[in-house]
């Protein structure tokens, strides 16, 4: 389910005027601060910072030396860039001024624009404690996606808006009991997800257990995959999924996941993966859920965070999952969702970490990383984490198996801490529409440890649930 995965950038611009640097950079940090990477109790974190956070200190601690090695001002400045981003090479890649190249591959980039219109790059460890001064600015590795591509071959996107501004926390339910419930709305909830899988012929009234979670007061996500085995037709497949989703969109659902992880072959026929082909499933779901209910928030499939295709980045059992959405990306999915959905489930450091993983330093591994992968290719489109989860095995009578056994020293009180921190980062971060925790109640240990994922864990306790509580001040 969560496999090694090669990387991908992600950009955020910021111009600060002269006049009114100070207030924006303020709005500026509240929007993308980050904890502290010690851990903290749940009373003391509070989805709030100062201009004192790693992104400011970062900002500075560049700022400083690049006016020190270039023997310039940059008080006041014209304006800045900055992007989470991926050193391939290693962060002094672009400088001849440093002796000795440092092994670090994530952290910020900064362009800055002095008043006479010149420009200079920097570069940043997360915790700002790593400053490199590039030769000249250098130009990013990837461009972002204009979302207004259009691919002739697809139908032009129908009008319809369902994200409403803000964050909002969710978990994926087994099953909605009394128990469930109040997990649920202990921990801050109100979006529940659950799936189910389309088979041909069936209409709303097959996810109408589901629907009924609305009137317990949650808004419902329902992540809907199909058969593989029934998509041997893809033409007219497409057009039965389109009238599914269509009329599940029409009996309420609040949300929609067009499919999920459709970049390996357990979730869609091998020898068919591309982005481009799940792009033509995307577009006629949203345009048939738009038309049908056009307040009904439309999530493209995440896929799964994987690297195990190597180079080629795919092959017929699946492809990287950078790779697929890059592919998706140039066949215009951006015109098709209201989210980009993504999943992140095998950290084993806080969220607020971006380097320091014992396994590497795989995106896959570090929160920040991933949020960069769905979000920097989709023209801005926010992202919405459908799953995202820590596992633990504590408290289970048998191992891990050892496809996870990387999860193997992870307690339970980290797993409620750093889901408290992933929800307090993804709130902060400005790119986050929806937060979907891996999950609330799933019992199951075997093969795929989902109960170990789970917030309420074997004693009956939810450790998860309280540390989520502090931050969503409930």
């Amino acid at each position: 389910m969560h496999m090694q995965t090669q990387t991908q950038n992600k950009r955020r611009m910021l111009n600060i005027s002269v006049v009114s640097m100070a207030i924006v950079f303020l709005a500026a940090m509240m929007l993308m601060g980050q904890f502290s990477a010690a851990r903290v109790s749940a009373q003391e974190i509070q989805p709030t910072f100062t201009p004192a956070d790693q992104l400011t200190r970062a900002f500075e601690g560049v700022r400083n030396a690049l006016e020190e090695r270039f023997d310039v001002t940059l008080r006041p400045l014209r304006n800045y860039e900055w992007e989470q981003r991926e050193f391939t090479n290693g962060i002094d890649d672009c400088s001849t001024n440093v002796e000795s190249p440092r092994s670090l591959y994530f952290g910020w980039r900064f362009v800055i624009t002095a008043l006479d219109g010149r420009q200079y790059e920097g570069r940043s460890s997360f915790d700002a404690t790593i400053i490199t001064t590039c030769d000249e600015v250098t130009e990013p590795t990837a461009a972002a996606v204009d979302p207004a591509v259009t691919n002739p071959d697809l139908p032009p996107p129908v009008a319809g808006s369902a994200l409403a501004s803000g964050f909002a926390l969710g978990g994926h339910a087994l099953e909605m009991n009394a128990n469930t419930v109040s997990l649920m709305q202990r921990s801050g909830m109100t979006w529940v997800k659950q799936q189910h899988v389309f088979r041909l012929g069936q209409n709303a009234s097959a996810v109408a257990g589901i629907l009924n979670s609305r009137a317990l007061g949650f808004k419902v996500l329902i992540g809907i995959p199909g058969e593989i085995g029934e998509m041997g037709n893809f033409d007219s497949y497409i057009q039965s999924y389109a009238a599914f989703v269509a009329d599940v969109a029409r009996a309420g659902a609040d949300a929609i996941e067009v499919w999920n992880e459709p970049n390996i072959d357990r979730q869609w026929p091998a020898g068919s993966i591309n982005g481009a082909n799940y792009t033509r499933l995307l577009a006629a779901a949203f345009n048939a859920i738009k038309s049908a209910n056009p307040n009904t928030l439309v999530i493209s499939g995440a896929p799964a965070p994987t690297g195990f295709f190597g180079a080629a980045g795919c092959a017929a059992g699946g492809c990287n999952d950078d790779v697929f959405m890059q592919q998706m990306a140039a066949a215009g999915a951006a015109q098709y969702m209201d989210c980009v959905g993504l999943h992140y489930n095998e950290g084993i450091l806080s969220p607020t970490a971006g380097s320091g993983d014992p396994r590497g330093n795989y995106p896959t591994y570090y929160f920040g990383s991933m949020l960069a992968r769905g979000y920097n290719l989709f023209g801005g489109k926010p992202v919405c984490f459908t799953e995202l989860g820590y596992l633990s095995p504590q408290g289970f009578n048998d191992p891990l198996p050892g496809a996870f056994a990387w999860a193997q020293n992870v307690t339970v009180q980290q797993q409620a801490t750093w889901i408290a921190e992933a929800a307090v980062a993804a709130a902060n971060s400005g790119r986050v529409a929806i937060l979907i925790v891996w999950n609330v109640d799933f019992p199951f240990w075997g093969s795929d440890p989902a109960g170990g994922y789970a917030l309420f864990r074997p004693d009956r306790s939810c450790p998860g649930c309280d540390t989520l509580a502090a931050v969503m001040r409930r």
